[in-house]
């Protein structure tokens, strides 16, 4: 029986994942992690995800706001009002919360080899961020390397696998994907600025509405949300 963990946030990335692996997995389940981010509404919102599915849902806890610098776990932090890409080689932007998916891939390795789960996947893609360095095509075969010499595949136990399917395609494609599995993304929420409404000023909003407009469909969250209002 084939069976894989996918790191769940919650988001469109994440909901796709998901969506992608229910297809091909005759288990699946998700892995969320409450980070103390400003935005934890997408913990909630993955749990009524997965309920929805009917798979498990654990949600494990880590708090890295200790170490700081991002603007998804200080709260001083501005966050960004720009959909544009940074400059190529500028470096990380203010959203980036240092080496998060390592951190997210490490932990999710350890609950999986626990239970003799060989193969996570992730959403991550560069497309929104560029300059995130923990999305990219090099950082996920890294992980992978990592994760096969540090636990007991190192001792010629299985050997795990990091599944990153969506590396390398636009948010745009992603949600098209998505929509030809049946993703049901009204419940896939973005907002950095912790609201199940989007407030439609942070990049992550701008970023989500401009993939939308370009898949010629209409967000489902905002259907949803509008439907909800007028009741």
């Amino acid at each position: 029986m084939k069976t894989c963990a996918v790191i769940f946030s919650g988001g469109l990335d994440s909901t796709t994942a998901l969506y992608w692996a229910l297809a091909r997995y005759d288990r699946v389940a998700a892995l969320t992690f409450d980070y103390g981010q400003r935005h934890r509404v997408e913990v909630a919102m993955a749990r009524r995800t997965a309920r929805r599915l009917g798979i498990p849902h654990v949600v494990l806890r880590v708090d890295p706001r200790s170490v700081g610098g991002s603007a998804l776990t200080d709260p001083s932090l501005p966050l960004p009002r720009s959909a544009r890409a940074g400059r190529p080689g500028a470096g990380p932007p203010a959203t980036y919360v240092p080496f998060r998916n390592g951190v997210f891939l490490a932990l999710a390795a350890a609950w999986a080899e626990s239970r003799g789960i060989r193969d996570l996947v992730c959403g991550f893609h560069t497309a929104d961020s560029p300059d995130y360095p923990d999305t990219r095509r090099e950082f996920v075969r890294a992980m992978e390397r990592a994760i096969n010499a540090g636990t007991r595949a190192a001792y010629g136990g299985p050997r795990m696998r990091v599944l990153a399917p969506f590396v390398g395609r636009t948010k745009a494609d992603i949600i098209r994907q998505g929509l030809a599995l049946g993703a049901d993304y009204s419940t896939a929420v973005s907002c950095y600025a912790g609201r199940e409404v989007p407030c439609r000023a942070c990049s992550s909003c701008r970023l989500r509405a401009r993939a939308w407009k370009e898949a010629g469909r209409e967000d489902p969250l905002l259907t949803r949300l509008h439907e909800e209002k007028k009741r």
